[in-house]
C-alpha cells in the first residue's frame, strides 16, 4: 500500500527537489519547437470586464470567505501563473510577473466579477530556504483543508515538458481531497500544432487523465482562453446550483422544525 502522507501533505511538493518522472513512452522534447500558428475563433460564454486585486493572505486566519465561487490557481513556480491570470483578466499587470521563479509567496485574491480567483504560491523552486518551503506548505494545506470554499482548481503545467514529480503529487493531492480540477497547459505557442497534440496526449497519460481534462493555453497569443472561460462558466453554474439546493434544504428543515 502506498504511503498517503505524501498525498495529503503539501510539504512534499515544496520541500522536495524538482525532478522529472519516468514515463513508459518517449520523453517529451525539452527544446523549444517552432511557434504554433493555431488561431482561436470560438467565442467564450463568459466575459471578464473588470478584474481587480482584493488582498493577500500569509496565514490561514487571513483567508477570505467570498460570497461567490472561488477558483484556485496552482502550479510550479516558473509555469506562468501570473501570465495566465493576466490573460484571463485582459490586463498585463494585474498579477505581477517576474523573471525570478518563486516570487508568489502569499495567497493572492482577485475579484473577477462572477468569481474570485486565488493565486497560490508556486512549488518546486529550489532556491528557497527549507523554512520558507515549510511555511508555504502549511499555508497551502490550510487553504485546501477548507475545500467547501473552493469551487474548482486550475493546476498549471508546462506544455513543453513532462510533468514533474511535484506535478504528479499535486494531482494525487487534489484527487485525495476530492477537489475538482482541470490541468491547464501553458506556453502552447512554443510548440507546433502537431507537437502540441502529441504533448497533450503524453501528459494526459503521465497524469492518468483523459485528454478532455487538459486545456492547452498561451498567454502570448490568447490560445485556449475561450476554453478556460467556458470551463469557468460551467464551474459557476454548478456552484450556483449547489447553493440553490443548499438553500432549499435549509428552508425544508426550518419548515419541518416549525411543524
Amino acid at each position: 500500500m502506498k504511503d498517503h502522507k505524501k498525498k495529503t501533505n503539501a510539504a512534499y511538493m515544496y520541500a522536495s527537489t524538482p525532478k522529472k518522472i519516468k514515463t513508459d513512452g518517449k520523453k517529451l522534447a525539452q527544446e523549444t519547437q517552432e511557434p504554433s500558428e493555431i488561431i482561436e475563433d470560438k467565442k467564450p460564454t463568459l466575459t471578464i470586464k473588470n478584474a481587480t486585486f482584493i488582498t493577500s493572505a500569509a496565514r490561514a486566519d487571513q483567508f477570505i470567505t467570498p460570497d461567490k465561487p472561488m477558483i484556485a490557481v496552482c502550479g510550479k513556480s516558473n509555469v506562468g501563473k501570473s501570465s495566465f491570470i493576466n490573460m484571463l483578466a485582459n490586463r498585463k499587470k494585474l498579477a505581477k510577473t517576474s523573471s525570478e521563479p518563486g516570487r508568489t509567496r502569499l495567497v493572492n485574491y482577485f475579484d473577477f466579477g462572477e468569481f474570485v480567483l486565488a493565486d497560490l504560491p508556486g512549488y518546486g523552486f529550489a532556491r528557497v530556504s527549507k523554512q520558507e518551503k515549510e511555511k508555504w506548505a502549511k499555508t497551502l494545506d490550510a487553504f485546501f483543508q477548507d475545500r467547501e470554499k473552493i469551487s474548482h482548481v486550475f493546476m498549471l503545467a508546462d506544455s513543453r515538458h513532462d510533468p514533474t514529480a511535484e506535478d504528479v503529487q499535486m494531482i494525487e493531492y487534489l484527487n485525495f481531497h476530492i477537489l475538482p480540477f482541470t490541468v491547464v497547459l501553458t506556453k502552447a505557442d512554443k510548440l507546433s500544432r502537431m507537437k502540441l497534440k502529441e504533448h497533450i496526449r503524453a501528459i494526459a497519460a503521465d497524469l492518468y487523465l483523459g485528454e478532455s481534462n487538459l486545456i492547452a493555453t498561451s498567454s502570448e497569443t490568447g490560445y485556449g482562453k475561450t476554453d478556460v472561460l467556458n470551463k469557468i462558466q460551467s464551474v459557476i453554474q454548478t456552484a450556483d446550483l449547489v447553493l440553490e439546493n443548499q438553500t432549499l434544504e435549509e428552508e425544508f428543515e426550518e419548515d419541518e422544525t416549525e411543524k
